[in-house]
Parts: C-alpha cells; sequence; structure tokens
C-alpha cells in the first residue's frame, strides 16, 4: 500500500510500544524507514521487542522504560531523546490501562490507575514533546490511540471512557493552538483489534466473537488496517489533516452504540470471577516489571 521507505528520516516515539498495538504500529513504522523509540514500565519487555523487530525489518528501535504517571520521568525520558538522537519528528500516544467494572465497585485507586496513565501520562508526553517542538522552531506530528467511547461513552468502563475523551478533547484543541508552529494533531478510535491486553482486561472471560457478529461488516479489525492508518497520519502528504478523531471499526458504534451495554446480565458471582482474572494478569505484569532489570539502553 506504501512505497518503501515513506517515513525514511522520520523519528519517531511509540508509547507503550513493547506490547499491542504500539507494537504493531511502531513495526510498520521501522518496516517503512522510520527510526524509532519505545517506551513502557517492562524493560524486559521493550528490549525483547526492540530485538525482534530489528530482526524482522532492520533499522533502530532504541527503548526507554518510564512510567508516563510520573511527569519528572517523562521529561528527563524526551531530554535524553532529544540529547542522545535530536529531536523527534512523530509522537505515538499509544499507553493505556483500562479494564472492566461495576462503577459502583471501583476504587479511588483503581480510578487513578487508569487516570493517571491515559490521562495525565498522554498529557505529559505530549506536553514534553511538544514545547521542545515549538522552542526549537521544528513541526510535529502527534497520532493519540483513542476508542470510539470517546462519542458514545461506555458503562463498566468509566475511567477509561472519560480520559480518552480528554485526550480526544486535547486532540482537538492544541491542533487549533499549535497550528501554527507546524504541529499537527490526531487520533485513531480503533474498534475491536483483539490484542492479548484487551483480551485479558476487557474480555477476561470471553472472545471478540460477539463484537464480530454484531458488526456490520461481521468481523473484527485486522492489524494491517490500524498500521495503514497510523501510517497515513504520521507521513508527508496530509499536512493540513490535524485535530481529527477517526474511527476505524467497520461502522461499530454508528450501528450499535456504547460498548459493553451486554455486561448488564452479568450478575455480582460474574463479576467476583472477571475480578479474579482481571487481577491475576495485574499481578504477572506487576511481577513482571519487578524482575526485569535495565540493561542496555532501555
Amino acid at each position: 500500500m506504501f512505497r518503501d521507505g515513506l517515513l525514511a528520516g522520520k523519528h519517531i516515539l511509540v508509547t507503550g510500544g513493547g506490547t499491542g498495538l504500539g507494537r504493531e504500529i511502531a513495526a510498520k513504522y521501522l518496516q517503512l524507514g522510520a527510526d524509532l523509540w519505545i517506551c513502557g514500565r517492562r524493560a524486559g519487555v521493550l528490549e525483547q521487542t526492540a530485538r525482534e523487530l530489528e530482526a524482522a525489518h532492520g533499522g533502530r528501535v532504541r527503548t526507554h522504560a518510564v512510567d508516563i504517571r510520573d511527569a519528572q520521568a517523562v521529561d528527563a525520558m524526551i531530554q535524553r531523546i532529544w540529547d542522545e538522537d535530536g529531536p523527534l519528528t512523530g509522537l505515538v500516544n499509544n499507553a493505556a490501562g483500562h479494564f472492566i467494572s461495576p462503577t459502583k465497585d471501583l476504587s479511588v485507586n483503581g480510578f487513578n490507575a487508569i487516570a493517571n496513565i491515559v490521562f495525565h501520562g498522554t498529557f505529559y508526553v505530549t506536553h514534553a514533546v511538544g514545547r521542545r517542538w515549538i522552542a526549537g522552531g521544528h513541526k510535529g506530528s502527534v497520532v493519540s490511540i483513542l476508542v470510539t467511547w470517546v462519542w458514545t461513552g461506555s458503562p463498566y468502563v468509566v475511567p477509561s471512557a472519560m480520559s480518552k475523551a480528554g485526550i480526544h478533547v486535547m486532540t482537538k484543541s492544541l491542533a487549533v493552538e499549535w497550528g501554527k508552529y507546524g504541529i499537527r494533531l490526531n487520533a485513531i478510535a480503533p474498534g475491536p483489534f483483539p490484542t492479548e491486553g484487551a483480551t485479558k482486561r476487557l474480555r477476561p472471560d470471553g472472545s471478540f466473537e460477539d463484537a464480530a457478529a454484531t458488526n456490520p461488516m461481521r468481523r473484527v479489525g485486522r492489524m494491517e488496517e490500524l498500521q495503514n492508518l497510523a501510517v497515513f497520519l504520521m507521513a508527508d502528504g496530509c499536512e493540513w489533516l490535524t485535530g481529527e478523531t477517526i474511527a476505524i471499526d467497520g461502522a461499530g458504534y454508528l450501528a450499535n452504540g456504547a460498548s459493553f451495554t451486554e455486561l448488564d446480565r452479568l450478575t455480582d458471582a460474574d463479576w467476583e470471577r472477571m475480578r479474579a482474572l482481571i487481577k491475576a494478569q495485574n499481578d504477572k505484569d506487576r511481577a513482571g516489571r519487578v524482575a526485569a532489570a535495565p540493561r542496555g539502553d532501555a
């Protein structure tokens, strides 16, 4: 679909780039010639991803372990990139957190766990990159990964829906404020694109088969479709496109409205089982972060 070397000369940071959608987007950018940084909380996962992507596509992938909830740590990461590699030309805000839960059962910590990553963390990274672009007179492009819930809302994922809606508004607001500097901000709102993280936290007791059955196109998303849209928004040639959030969901939200409405049928016992499955996955991920010691350039 794209010519070889389309992104040559691009220098892009993908947050949450070690796994899931972030990894897939990073892979496509690398394949098309971009120079990459990926960041996330698990150094070992980042290093493994970098090695695998370089082996598959060539090029260079550098890593930085960071918790984007920490504004000072984010600023230090961006300064490191500037110092070692020069200014970025693009940023993909992909790092996220989400899980399903009845809102009445959410704790303050549970709410903040999502809001601090998605809402605060995404702003911290965007701000740290954007103000350096402005200070240096550099143009840049930001692509944020959102959800269709920014238009419809969604039950049982209220912290994520609220936080993603905030980034949707940030995209529109900064597109206007930063347009005069040649900085573009757009966002992608994917429908169901099955990944391990999404399945284990949003559908821990099932699969995406029900989403395919109710979608107007009778299927879920194919990863290359998301990759291609992410490339289009980052590539040269559409510089007048800014401030937009583009749904890629087979018209799913137009046909069906909010997601997760089917969870109304769950009993308290069902929710206890869901919580146990999600907690087990969180404990596994936490153990992985603790066990992974930074090495090399991570």
